[in-house]
């Protein structure tokens, strides 16, 4: 999932901190089990999944 977000940041010049959390006690403070998991601003918006790429660009675009 990492390449996928990386790839959209950069090819869209969106203005983006990007953190990859490898820490389970990190990770469980949003109560997931399954990962890969993608939060935008605080709020998990996918998990358990690699996103598209169109997929992450409307997700950070909105």
């Amino acid at each position: 999932m990492m390449t996928v977000v990386e790839d959209v940041v950069k090819e869209n010049n969106i203005d983006a901190s990007i953190e990859k959390v490898d820490d389970i006690i990190e990770i469980m403070k949003y109560n997931v089990l399954s990962t890969p998991v993608l939060v935008v601003n605080e709020e998990i918006t996918i998990k358990g999944r690699i996103p598209s790429k169109s997929e992450v660009l409307e997700l950070l675009n909105n």
